[in-house]
């Protein structure tokens, strides 16, 4: 388990990276809702636990800092969960029914003579983000309406 933390942090960048960032996905995916929060807390979360830890240790001493430090670790840690979070998710297999969806959506581009690579017969949620990613970028805003 110790030796995939660091694949599954590099696959949540780059899941982060490729997932389209659009209004329809947000209540169909909780993807949009962590990419948003993990940025943030990328952003956030180190100057809070620096702060968090030196007010600690300057108002209560030196007798908190095993605590201030762990308070500070918490905080440091957020973001990296979140990452963790979505590198796990990047490499899960489509459930059933995103699976038929995605397969709907693939035929549709296709025939609409997109340039799509080639579809996998267990597509993970990494190849739904490049399709989505796809469709936003090449199709008029008319078809991605009717697909969601």
């Amino acid at each position: 388990m110790l030796q995939q933390i660091p694949s599954y942090m590099k696959a949540g960048q780059e899941y982060m990276r490729l997932w389209p960032m659009k209004k329809q996905l947000y209540a169909l995916f909780p993807e949009c809702r962590i990419i948003a929060a993990t940025k943030l807390a990328i952003k956030i979360m180190p100057p809070i636990a620096v702060l968090v830890v030196a007010m600690q240790i300057h108002f209560l001493g030196n007798q908190v800092l095993p605590q201030a430090l762990t308070m500070g670790a918490f905080f440091i840690s957020l973001p990296l969960q979140g990452m963790l979070w979505l590198g796990h998710r990047a490499e899960q297999e489509l459930p059933p029914a995103i699976l038929s969806w995605y397969k709907e959506i693939y035929a549709k581009m296709a025939t609409h003579g997109c340039e799509l690579r080639e579809q996998r017969s267990k597509p993970r949620f990494k190849e739904l983000a490049v399709l989505l990613r796809t469709a936003f970028k090449d199709l008029d805003k008319a078809f991605t309406k009717n697909l969601f």
